[in-house]
């Protein structure tokens, strides 16, 4: 018997089965044969949440949690953020290498020249209440280019393909700049074919009534360094909804929106945004130890602390502190980040801490370098959807290219009742809304 098996017996039936052993893993459709009667439909397997289920293979991110390892095609998300831009990585993603110098050239040139919106996208976007909330513009938005662009349908097709890649890449920024500054009513800025990606999406929110922005070098090269980031990050679930919503063969820009309306949950993307109203809470450094005390006591959460998939340091978290200093050197200290600080040393010595693994992530920090460089709260969780982007078409490019993929459609394990005998109307007793 081959040693890459597992042998499974039935104590039903006392039949034993071979299963194979792959990459780690078995199939599930592998346990379909383990049955006790013909008529059985055979084992399945329950995992709510998906906690230990491989829906694909990818070669896209590697993620090593008890490590705290971070690769993207193969490269140390450590020496990605040191030594190339957004747009450079972006490539990678998308096509498995570094560009060399003329590729980069023509890809940015490319995305560049994609950043402008149709005129009746901008009054698409007008149509919109003052105070609505960013990442639901964005949503909307980006659901709403699935018009402009019906060619986007044809997704077996590479070439219209890549069209609308570079498409939802250029026009990301524009989009959301333009949530912005509907929501503080200002006029929308044109994209400004002379400045880099992250320094004309800055240009787009905070262009006033001078001829030329200019950016902060040191802060676009912040912002380029969390997009680099926040790319992607394997199957999280606004990627798990992008796979998913994409092997139903719908556009890309449908399947964006629907992969951003996953990331735009307190729990995903909203993250961040969490962290700082938990810093406002705490209010002043010598709170800490009070806050630290209630949380363990079972009164609140310590957010920005611990990961899904991270039993060790997010390697992300130490990248973006070392960015929070250079920010801080421009902007001036944020009084968040001397609570965030004593927060972090308090937490990383406290036993109750350590023990349940619960280091800072990506969260913790980039909240308060995204204020300090003036964006406000609301416009965190959009900030995350534009790199992101570029993590879903890839996984979306993946998903179409393999075979082994079929239109998503998980199992359940039905716990209703069977078989009720119809009741009349005037029979009927008042229903009680479930979970109410």
């Amino acid at each position: 018997m081959a040693s890459d098996t597992l042998t499974i017996t039935d104590n039903r039936t006392n039949l034993t089965y071979t299963i194979p052993i792959e990459d780690g893993t078995v199939r599930s459709m592998d346990l379909r044969k383990i049955r006790t009667s013909d008529e059985d439909f055979g084992l399945m397997m329950y995992d709510p949440a998906f906690m230990n289920t491989a829906s694909c293979r990818s070669s896209i991110t590697y993620i090593d949690g008890d490590r705290g390892i971070l690769e993207y095609r193969g490269y140390p998300i450590e020496e990605l953020a040191e030594r190339c831009t957004f747009l450079e990585v972006a490539y990678l993603l998308l096509f498995g290498e570094l560009p060399n110098e003329a590729e980069l050239k023509n890809w940015v040139h490319e995305i560049t020249h994609h950043t402008m919106l149709h005129e009746t996208t901008k009054q698409f976007m007008e149509g919109f209440r003052h105070d609505a909330h960013p990442m639901a513009m964005l949503v909307s938005t980006a659901a709403a280019l699935s018009a402009v662009y019906p060619e986007a349908k044809d997704v077996h097709n590479p070439a219209t393909r890549l069209h609308q890649i570079k498409r939802l890449i250029g026009k990301m920024p524009t989009i959301a700049a333009m949530s912005y500054r509907h929501s503080v009513g200002f006029p929308y800025v044109y994209p400004d074919n002379d400045l880099s990606y992250t320094g004309n999406f800055m240009n787009m929110l905070w262009k006033m009534v001078e001829p030329k922005y200019a950016a902060n070098p040191v802060l676009a090269r912040a912002l380029d360094v969390l997009f680099i980031l926040h790319a992607d990050h394997e199957q999280n679930c606004s990627t798990n909804t992008m796979r998913s919503v994409g092997s139903s063969l719908a556009d890309p820009y449908l399947s964006v929106a629907a992969a951003a309306a996953a990331l735009s949950g307190s729990l995903h993307g909203g993250a961040n945004e969490e962290v700082l109203k938990m810093l406002d809470e705490i209010g002043t450094k010598d709170n800490v130890p009070a806050y630290i005390r209630k949380v363990k006591e079972g009164h609140g959460k310590l957010m920005g602390f611990g990961h899904r998939v991270y039993k060790n340091f997010d390697p992300r978290a130490k990248i973006i502190k070392k960015v929070a200093d250079e920010v801080f050197q421009v902007t001036g200290n944020n009084p968040k980040l001397e609570i965030a600080l004593e927060l972090e040393k308090i937490a990383l010595q406290d036993e109750y801490f350590v023990k349940r693994k619960l280091y800072p992530n990506v969260d913790f920090y980039s909240g308060i370098i995204y204020q300090a460089v003036g964006f406000r709260p609301e416009l965190f969780t959009v900030l995350f959807a534009i790199p992101r982007t570029v993590g879903w078409l890839a996984q979306w490019q993946e998903l179409l290219m393999d075979s082994e993929q079929k239109i998503a459609r998980p199992r359940q394990i039905y716990t209703g009742q069977r078989r009720r005998q119809f009741v009349p109307m005037e029979e009927r007793e008042p229903a009680v809304l479930a979970g109410a």
